[in-house]
């Protein structure tokens, strides 16, 4: 993929990216696992991961369905893919397979598929409905679509209520949109289903309340500390609002009491009928 592609990520493909993306699968990884198991995903499980990032959910979708089942990962970033690819190496996993494409312009690898898994993509690309139809078309009758996406980004507040950190999630939503994405998708995504052969069986928000101690906490602190440096790197923001919003989360991470209210997300399991 060439570098202008990789720049296309509004979050970036770096390294300090990928391993923010560590930090954030293993705090939501309880609820995750506690999804895919509600969902039915099971030994022997045939697996699209949609959007794979650099894979970590790949993995334990790998460990899950085991070696009579299938995970077929799917990332547009060079970057991400080769990083999937390494984590399959070092853990020998021989039932993944990895497809480099690009989500709007590709087709998605023949199913059919049990399951799908798409967490914070949709509220990326700029046809989230089409990727919708890709998925349907890909799925089986009686299989299943699990989604985590945004319903209500601005629900990311701190209270004892700061203004820095509020702008902060004002210039992320903003960069968000002029890249041609839409944080809060997932308040569309059941008419979308409908509409492409699904029935949803599932809608529930995932929003918490955390104080610093809390692991979840270190979600949306990584994200800030990261994104900061996109921002500048954008010509967002300048490096004394930067140092201002760190200033401010160190507060936040200090002071009693203190919380934090993080984005609503949706989980969603649809049927395919």
């Amino acid at each position: 993929m060439s570098q202008s592609k990789e720049r296309d990520y509004v979050l970036g493909t770096h390294d300090e990216e990928l391993a923010r993306l560590g930090v954030q699968h293993r705090a939501w990884r309880p609820v995750v696992l506690d999804c895919w198991k509600q969902a039915g995903i099971t030994n022997g499980s045939r697996v699209l991961d949609v959007g794979a990032g650099p894979g970590y959910a790949t993995v334990d979708l790998a460990e899950i369905v085991g070696p009579g089942g299938r995970v077929v990962a799917v990332e547009r970033s060079s970057n991400f893919v080769n990083a999937i690819k390494s984590a399959i190496e070092t853990q020998s996993l021989s039932n993944v397979d990895v497809h480099e494409l690009d989500l709007m312009n590709d087709d998605l690898p023949d199913g059919p598929f049990d399951f799908s898994w798409c967490r914070w993509v949709l509220c990326f690309v700029s046809d989230p409905e089409l990727l919708v139809k890709k998925i349907s078309r890909v799925t089986r009758r009686g299989g299943r679509a699990i989604f985590h996406e945004y319903g209500h980004y601005t629900t990311w507040r701190f209270f004892p209520q700061r203004a820095s950190l509020e702008e902060f999630r004002s210039h992320v939503i903003a960069t968000w949109r002029e890249a041609g994405g839409e944080p809060d998708t997932g308040l569309q995504l059941p008419s979308w289903l409908t509409k492409n052969g699904f029935t949803v069986r599932m809608a529930a928000p995932r929003i918490f309340c955390l104080q610093s101690n809390d692991y979840m906490w270190q979600w949306p602190a990584q994200f800030i500390h990261v994104h900061l440096l996109r921002l500048q790197e954008l010509g967002r923001i300048d490096a004394e609002f930067a140092d201002k919003v760190r200033a401010d989360l160190a507060a936040a991470e200090k002071e009693k009491p203190s919380f934090m209210l993080t984005p609503l997300v949706l989980e969603i399991v649809a049927e395919k009928v």
